[in-house]
């Protein structure tokens, strides 16, 4: 196993080197400077980047860390939405089905997808995720509440070696840095993309058409940044209507396997989703002295949208049926939702022995519901009741408060951090059954529910010591109290009231940094992770639409142990990074999906592993002026090694076992590269291509079939971006996405060939 896991590193450096090395980040001195060709050295000193939001140096992140400015993303990236600006990330993958999609989440190096709730990701320090679950649902992090045009850069740190943060810090920290206009500044971009898809009996172009609106400044003490954003978009097929035989009475079946290789006909798709969406977002910033600023940050968000069905099979005279398939029935459905978020920051900036901040955020759902037929009649009509899921009321609060001494001054030898955390996550998930499933209001009984609450409270400490110019030593310690309350299910007419859970751990956290020469740097760190089961994990009963998803109350906390070793290297006007990296996690809470007798959708369940291993390295590189002056080369390879160790509760009727079996949804490679050449200062040419290898979705690995749904697929995907600054107040630019047409399936069908456009003028 150990020679293997060397061979097939060492065979990967190759691509690297050729590529050379793949995926964004760290740029050095001269990255946006076509002009900086002079031989310049990268150094690895300590970077600071100038952003709206004081920064308490103590608290940030002691090892490593990959920085994505605007300007970069801007000239490379066909960003639409938010999440857009992470896309060629080392190891990182950003699960958007589509554009406009509400549930795109992060998948890290030793985590893929359905793992929202083991990332972090903050606006300015203030939480965006949504820890309220941990799946491709309502766990996706809240990106509407900033717009794309505020962004200043965002960082990305890698494992949960900050004391600052919670163990859900597993698998990485982004953060979002916005700006503040010192000045009055008005922007507005139009946005037209335009996607191809043909797959099965489906074919067709699916649109999205995207207004973004900006407005900021400041007066005096006084600074403003408003966004507005509209998007009206329409996805291609996210899942498919299947059976093992035909329909009576109908032909027009297609036949096909499902991930296990085993019968699954195609009878039509769903999931045909439009969407009308209008994210808007304000801060307030106050400066009450020069060194202490208020903040006070507001995000609305309104979806409301469309699911349509299209059936592939016909009758004896032709004409379209649902065959009686109930699958068509729940891929067919409407929803409604309106969410707030609001938070609260006052922080100071002294540089002085003492610096302090405090944040306190709350998210609502005001309103969110989904509703559907109950089932299918004849021809293509569906049965007039129907059900409706409603998460109203679901909300959750986080506060933090943080406090930094330097015992010898600004710019000693030591910074003391030490912080304070609590939050509290309320679910409130049931489902009811409508007389006119066109008519949400109809209301007649409940037909399931799942509710409950959890709240964690925290103490951390954290030292930042200069041992000598060469050497940093980071050592913190963080301890968590948590706590499961207010369970209920309700399904087939019984009740549960599900019992208290408690627990609480300690986490150490230890960095040891040597600066060997301006040049190089060698970075070791170990730290013990704890995260605990989301309310969703534990009380979420989901029965509407394509999904269905069972609780599981007796869930234990994951404890994770962390540990990487980074060797930096600046270069003439650029960087490199290997990084060799370990997590073993106990009990490790897995998602698994599977198809269930005489149930229409596949079944969602989440159970405790005995222990997983992710063991890797991953290698990246950044430089400019490559041979000719403005061609500028990035990229990432990583491989994982990830195993299932132990796994006593695993249960299989067909005698297979999940132990030695490779970990659910994380690839054994990735690999992306970004080539951007600007022949001067207005136009930008980008290159970009991603690679993933395939990913196991079951314990034994026993979905070996590919390019059918529910299987998650390998993939290269290569992107084109044309950028043109026509002068100092407009701005055009022409992309494709997926030029070469890669169909692949990621659970879902992912998007084909698409066409993007964007204008956009700065007042």
């Amino acid at each position: 196993m150990r020679s293997s896991f060397l061979r097939s590193a060492l065979l990967g450096l190759p691509l690297s080197v050729l590529a050379s090395s793949i995926a964004l980040a760290q740029g050095g001195p001269g990255a946006d400077n076509p002009d900086a060709i002079d031989g310049q050295v990268t150094s690895l000193g300590a970077v600071r980047v100038t952003a709206d939001t004081p920064t308490l140096v103590a608290p940030g992140f002691p090892a490593s860390m990959v920085t994505v400015p605007v300007e970069r993303v801007e000239a490379t990236i066909n960003a639409v939405d938010v999440e857009d600006a992470a896309k060629y990330l080392p190891s990182i993958f950003i699960r958007k089905r589509n554009y406009g999609d509400t549930q795109p989440v992060l998948a890290t190096r030793t985590w893929g997808v359905n793992s929202s709730a083991r990332t972090l990701v903050y606006v300015d320090d203030i939480p965006i995720s949504a820890l309220i679950a941990n799946n491709n649902t309502i766990g996706a992090p809240r990106w509407g509440m900033t717009s794309p045009d505020a962004i200043d850069h965002i960082d990305m740190l890698y494992g949960p070696f900050s004391a600052a943060y919670a163990g859900n810090s597993m698998g990485g920290v982004m953060r979002i840095v916005t700006r503040m206009p010192e000045k009055t500044e008005v922007t507005v971009k139009q946005t037209e993309a335009v996607q191809s898809f043909d797959l099965y009996g489906t074919h067709g172009n699916y649109s999205t058409s995207q207004t973004t609106l900006t407005a900021g400044g400041r007066s005096g003490d006084l600074g403003w940044f408003v966004g507005a954003n509209a998007t009206n978009s329409f996805s291609q097929p996210l899942s498919l209507i299947t059976g093992t035989a035909t329909p009576a009475g109908t032909s027009g079946t297609i036949p096909a396997l499902n991930k296990l290789g085993q019968v699954a006909n195609v009878y039509g798709a769903g999931g045909l989703l439009h969407t009308r969406m209008l994210d808007l977002n304000g801060k307030l910033t106050y400066d009450i002295t020069p060194q202490w600023r208020a903040t006070y940050l507001v995000g609305y968000w309104s979806n409301h949208g469309q699911s349509d069905v299209d059936s592939y099979l016909t009758d004896a005279s032709g004409e379209t049926t649902y065959g009686k398939v109930t699958g068509f029935a729940s891929n067919n459905y409407d929803l409604s939702a309106h969410h707030l978020m609001q938070a609260l920051s006052l922080k100071s900036d002294t540089k002085g022995d003492y610096d302090g901040s405090f944040v306190i955020t709350h998210y609502d759902f005001l309103k969110d519901k989904q509703w559907s037929p109950a089932g299918v009649t004849t021809g293509t009509d569906f049965t007039s009741n129907g059900r409706l899921a409603s998460y109203g009321g679901t909300q959750w609060t986080t506060v933090d408060a943080t406090g930094l001494w330097r015992p010898q001054g600004y710019g000693g030898a030591h910074e003391v951090s030490v912080g304070a955390h609590g939050d509290r996550y309320e679910l409130d998930n049931p489902t009811r059954n409508l007389a006119d499933w066109q008519d949400p209001s109809s209301v007649t009984t409940l037909y399931s529910a799942g509710r409950g609450k959890t709240q964690t409270e925290a103490l951390w400490i954290q030292d930042a010591w200069q041992l000598s110019p060469s050497w940093l030593l980071t050592l913190g310690g963080r301890y968590e109290w948590w706590k499961a309350s207010d369970g209920y299910n309700y399904s087939g007419k019984t009740a549960v009231n599900q019992p208290v859970e408690k627990a609480d751990a300690f986490s150490p956290k230890a960095t040891l940094q040597w600066s060997v020469t301006p040049e190089w740097r060698v970075t070791g760190s170990l730290a013990k992770a704890v995260r605990f089961p989301t309310v969703g994990e534990l009380y979420q009963l989901v029965s509407t639409g394509s999904t269905y998803s069972v609780p599981n109350p007796d869930l234990k906390p994951e404890n994770v142990r962390s540990g990487e070793l980074a060797i930096e290297h600046g270069i003439d006007q650029g960087l490199l990074r290997l990084s060799l990296f370990q997590e073993n996690t106990r009990q490790a809470l897995i998602s698994q999906t599977s198809t269930l007798p005489n149930v229409a959708v596949p079944v969602t369940y989440v159970m405790n592993v005995g222990e997983l291993r992710n063991r890797g390295v991953e290698l990246v590189a950044q430089k400019d002026n490559v041979l000719v002056r403005g061609l500028d080369l990035s990229g990432s390879v990583t491989f994982v090694d990830s195993t299932i160790l132990s796994n006593d509760s695993f249960v299989s009727a067909t005698g297979t076992t999940s132990q030695g079996k490779h970990a659910p949804y994380v690839p054994r490679w990735r690999a992306t590269v970004v080539a951007t050449y600007r022949p001067d200062e207005a136009w930008s040419f980008t290159l970009a291509g991603r690679y993933s290898g395939k990913q196991y979705s079951t314990l034994d690995n026993t979905d070996n079939t590919s390019h059918v749904f529910g299987a998650f697929d390998s993939f290269r995907v290569f992107d084109l971006r044309a950028h043109y600054q026509i002068n100092d107040h407009l701005a055009a630019s022409f992309g494709v996405d997926n030029f070469t047409n890669e169909k692949y399936f990621l659970y879902h069908p992912f998007p084909q060939r698409t066409y993007v456009a964007d204008v956009k003028l700065s007042l």
